[in-house]
């Protein structure tokens, strides 16, 4: 499974669902590109759970916090880190997960290509790690539109 996507413009996602938080780090962002949370924090409320029957009725805010690359609203030209905190984990809702692979899901061939899964809510193979490239789609948009 690849975590890092691009070449001039290069992401490297990070976490797992129901772990501390998942974020990205992403290289290649030219400096001086006007950005705030709230840009980013839009665009990740449009992919947040709940928000329909056909999704997870798991409650999370998802808000972002930008850690590195920003300064006074303007990329700097290096690094930049966002993390989005998980507050609303309870991994014993997937106890009987560790001997079942769940349907429609991809931790069935993550655990044969890896030997070895995160039981707990689907970790790197969970939809919860789109937060990444979502929010590095939200300061993409900014200089590639």
């Amino acid at each position: 499974m690849g975590n890092t996507f691009g070449h001039l413009f290069r992401i490297s996602t990070f976490g797992e669902s129901h772990g501390g938080g998942v974020g990205v780090l992403i290289d290649g962002c030219p400096p001086l590109v006007e950005i705030d949370a709230a840009e980013i924090q839009a665009e990740l409320d449009r992919r947040r759970p709940g928000q329909s029957k056909i999704t997870t009725p798991r409650k999370e805010a998802d808000t972002c916090e930008i850690l590195s690359g920003v300064f006074e609203g303007k990329t700097l030209g290096t690094p930049i880190a966002i993390l989005v905190r998980s507050h609303n984990t309870r991994p014993q809702d997937y106890d009987e997960m560790a001997t079942t692979y769940r349907p429609s899901h991809a931790d069935a061939t993550y655990d044969a290509k890896y030997g070895i899964r995160n039981w707990q809510g689907g970790g790197r193979s969970s939809a919860r790690e789109t937060i990444g490239r979502v929010a590095a789609g939200a300061i993409a948009k900014k200089f590639f539109s």
